[in-house]
């Protein structure tokens, strides 16, 4: 294998990828692609270049979506407007119709990219393949779900034959009814059950800032807290963190908040030294 005709040129240091191919060659790594600017297109365009070079160079990826913004658009054509309860949207049967069509058309446009790149990949959603089994948030927010069981053996045999498994954070309960589930719990779930090496956070902020908003490249999951403590972490990105901090204490190694906007962040972050955002281990 070629690393150097695979490496895009303004990509990471070769020598450094080189290191890190046999790092995590027989690991698997969970990607959450969300947040708010994810609705432009050349982003999502250098998102799914990256992802073929990983599938090219070996490395197992299982990719978890979010939607926040489409089904925002969507909502607003229908004059819906949302309620939220501690950063959750209210749904109701309307809203998790719409919310269930936005995620599988946008699991769709993902699986369909990669393909014409010739990179292999699975729709996996609550019309298809469904993976995760959920039981309801609470009753105040409706069709909002928790993961309650994952289907590893379903993703696991797609990574055996380099497959990569595209997951709409959507579940169904018992009685096959669809749930919209919050992106980054849906991916810090399929990390945590498939015990991977990373969870990669993909997100339109450069990561975990200090208090005088510089990005800190590594830090331990007490010093978080301790932060969250000081209130220097506040607001929306305590969700983030926590999902974080519970998959680092359920057997994932390591879990990185990364700034989705620069290109090739996806790359830096596994195949170089510095990274790419923020990595918090425990």
């Amino acid at each position: 294998m070629n690393i150097k005709e695979i490496i895009p040129k303004y990509g990471p240091p070769l020598e450094e990828v080189a290191k890190y191919i046999d790092k995590y060659r027989n690991d698997l790594i969970v990607i959450k692609y969300g947040g708010n600017v994810f609705i432009d297109r050349e982003i999502f365009n250098n998102f799914i270049y990256d992802i073929c070079i990983l599938n090219k160079l070996g490395i197992s990826i299982v990719v978890v979506h979010g939607g926040g913004p489409r089904i925002k658009r969507e909502l607003d054509k229908s004059g819906i407007i949302s309620k939220f309860i501690h950063g959750l949207r209210v749904t109701d049967e309307k809203i998790i119709n719409i919310v269930e069509k936005v995620l599988i058309d946008f699991n769709k446009d993902i699986v369909n990219s990669l393909k014409k790149n010739e990179c292999p990949a699975v729709e996996i959603h609550t019309k298809n393949n469904n993976i995760i089994e959920v039981i309801p948030e609470v009753k105040e927010l409706g069709f909002v779900g928790t993961p309650n069981k994952i289907n590893t053996n379903f993703i696991d045999n797609l990574i055996k034959k380099k497959i990569i498994p595209i997951i709409s954070p959507l579940g169904l309960d018992k009685d096959k009814q669809s749930y919209n589930i919050n992106g980054d719990i849906a991916a810090g779930a399929i990390a945590k059950s498939l015990r991977s090496r990373r969870l990669l956070l993909m997100t339109n902020v450069e990561g975990v800032l200090d208090k005088d908003k510089k990005l800190i490249e590594e830090i331990s999951s007490s010093e978080i807290i301790e932060m969250i403590n000081h209130e220097i972490i506040t607001e929306g990105m305590i969700p983030k963190i926590n999902t974080c901090l519970d998959a680092i204490n359920n057997g994932v190694t390591a879990v990185g908040i990364i700034d989705g906007r620069k290109k090739h962040s996806v790359l830096f972050e596994i195949f170089s030294d510095k990274g790419s955002g923020t990595l918090i281990r425990k």
